[in-house]
């Protein structure tokens, strides 16, 4: 069993593989009695009330959980659900998973928080600042809640993701708001936790499991005619890196069939999607089991001079032959992923994005600190030397790389030594992209129970500020380096700040504004006209900043046809 998994297991927050999620007096006993089945407490029939299934006849359907999702306020009648997300992309993944999930049992979506019968905030507990936003995003909600009581059915408020995960008493309990508890890998279980919540009671799942992958619900894009889209391909993180919370908040690594998410991209592609990002907590870990005949296949190596704090795990299709496959998908379709960890970056992975014009040759690096020291202590399996080492060889073997990073400022126990030591490699690597915060303690994690939270918050501060002013200057030597260059630009819309010009992303993730104008087709059969999003655009970079590239347009051109011209 890896580390952390008989925390979880005792605790009560993991299920065995193939094991249905617990409800009634199993869950009520795990909980306390703090959750007893009382008016105000967390009673869990053992199925959907009358009023469900009244409702799933109205659709026409035979019972709760139709195959066939009925079309978004087709049903006179039917309850609506506001969604909100808040966090990184697996949460905006997730939240497009609960909607095919809330679809296709009889639920219309609606972008009016006013109009809503059920609000369900997809939440982040990664940082103390993002829990806070919940906090006070739920006491609009109860001003809210509260004249709908006066005027009409109740409003039903949930909880949904790693913060319910993270805080499912608290949140029950506070002031008694939150109607639905639910974590990452409790999402099937919505319309049974809503049908409850509907005769007044609160209810709540936040086990955690060790398969579930929703491998077989296609999310519904949250944005319609959107030219990108995020594909989840696994779920959960072995790393237990001293930090994070997200072991205990997403689980164990779990990934998807490699089948489930070619038939995904597939689609995507069919609807015009031109750029695909596989997400994962620790994506390029993946680790497909589902075909029996590759499960004694041996473990790739890590990344030279890095650890894990797990045995290696020998078996299933890998990383490299998933990114191999859905780039043959679609030759005009961009691939990104994220969010990998340094330690799984075989040659075979750096080779494949070389070699195929539709993976961007963009990676996400994650530091973390520059200091040996402070990296022994978030137990992040590497030395400054061997990060280093991987980033050269990244560059290598990959031309004009784009890369991007994290780093905390102020953890537990950092000197102003270990501080200027990741500044100094901020200047080394000189990252395109950064995501840089302060240090938030975490309960439960290794660092909550072995170390001290002892910089102070104005150090803390200080010092973040340091490390961002430096990723800055950084920064934008890097994209100035781009000045001159012609660069392929995926238009993703109008400018924000102008409606005479449009925005996109070149193969860097960086993004690129120009002037909206007529261009010609570099491939001569089409007329000149207006880039419209989805449209590729080599255009001809002017000036450049620390976040944005500015330019002139050239030409609306291909994926393919830009590649064979270079």
């Amino acid at each position: 069993m890896l580390p952390g998994a008989r925390a979880l297991r005792a605790a009560g927050l993991l299920r065995p593989p193939g094991a249905a999620p617990s409800t009634g007096a199993a869950l009520r006993a795990r909980c306390g009695p703090g959750l007893r089945p009382v008016r105000r407490g967390f009673a869990l029939p053992a199925g959907p009330d009358l009023r469900h299934f009244l409702r799933a006849a109205a659709a026409g359907q035979p019972g709760p959980s139709p195959e066939l999702p009925p079309e978004p306020g087709s049903i006179p009648g039917a309850p609506k659900v506001y969604l909100e997300t808040y966090g990184c992309q697996m949460n905006v993944s997730d939240t497009e998973i609960v909607w095919a999930i809330l679809q296709k049992n009889g639920y219309a979506r609606t972008k009016e928080l006013n109009e809503a019968d059920v609000i369900l905030l997809v939440t982040c507990s990664v940082r103390e600042k993002a829990e806070q936003a919940i906090w006070k995003r739920l006491q609009h909600l109860k001003a809210l809640k509260g004249r709908r009581r006066q005027a009409r059915a109740p409003l039903r408020v949930g909880i949904l993701g790693c913060m319910a995960e993270r805080l499912k008493e608290e949140i029950l309990h506070r002031e008694k708001l939150v109607d639905v508890v639910a974590g990452p890998d409790a999402y099937r279980d919505l319309p049974r936790l809503l049908a409850v919540a509907e005769s007044g009671q609160q209810a709540a799942n936040v086990l955690l499991s060790l398969d579930e992958t929703y491998a077989d619900i296609l999310p519904v894009q949250t944005s319609a005619g959107g030219t990108t889209a995020f594909v989840s391909i696994m779920r959960g993180c072995d790393n237990m890196c001293s930090y994070c919370i997200v072991p205990f908040t997403r689980g164990r690594e779990r990934s998807r069939p490699i089948a489930s998410i070619l038939r995904e991209v597939k689609m995507l592609s069919d609807q015009g999607v031109k750029e695909v990002t596989l997400l994962g907590q620790n994506v390029n870990s993946f680790r497909d089991l589902s075909e029996v005949q590759f499960q004694s296949v041996a473990a790739p190596g890590l990344s030279r001079g890095f650890s894990t704090v797990y045995k290696a795990k020998p078996g299933g299709l890998r990383f490299s032959h998933l990114l191999d496959q859905v780039s043959r998908i679609d030759p005009e379709m961009r691939i990104r992923f994220t969010s990998p960890h340094p330690k799984d970056f075989p040659d075979e992975v750096l080779q494949l994005i070389q070699e195929r014009h539709n993976i961007c040759k963009q990676l996400h690096l994650p530091a973390q600190s520059g200091s040996t020291r402070v990296l022994e202590a978030m137990r992040r399996g590497y030395t400054r030397e061997a990060y280093l080492e991987l980033v050269h060889h990244v560059r290598d073997s990959i031309p004009g790389v784009s890369l991007s990073s994290d780093f905390i400022a102020g953890f537990c126990g950092e000197t102003e030594e270990d501080h200027l030591q990741t500044v100094s490699l901020l200047r080394e690597v000189r990252y395109n992209v950064g995501f840089l915060f302060a240090y938030s303690m975490r309960q439960k994690t290794r660092a909550h129970h072995r170390l001290q939270d002892d910089v102070p918050t104005d150090v803390k501060k200080r010092r973040l500020e340091q490390l961002i002013a430096t990723f800055r200057e950084e920064a934008a030597r890097a994209n100035a380096a781009l000045v001159g260059q012609a660069q392929l630009v995926l238009v993703e819309g109008p400018s924000k700040r102008s409606a005479s010009e449009l925005c996109g992303r070149n193969d860097g993730n960086i993004k690129v504004i120009f002037p909206d104008a007529e261009l010609e087709d570099a491939a001569e059969c089409g007329a000149p006209g207006r880039a419209q999003p989805g449209d590729y655009v080599m255009v001809k970079v002017t000036s450049a900043s620390s976040q944005t590239l500015r330019g002139v347009p050239l030409c609306r051109t291909t994926l393919s046809r830009a590649a064979a011209s270079h």
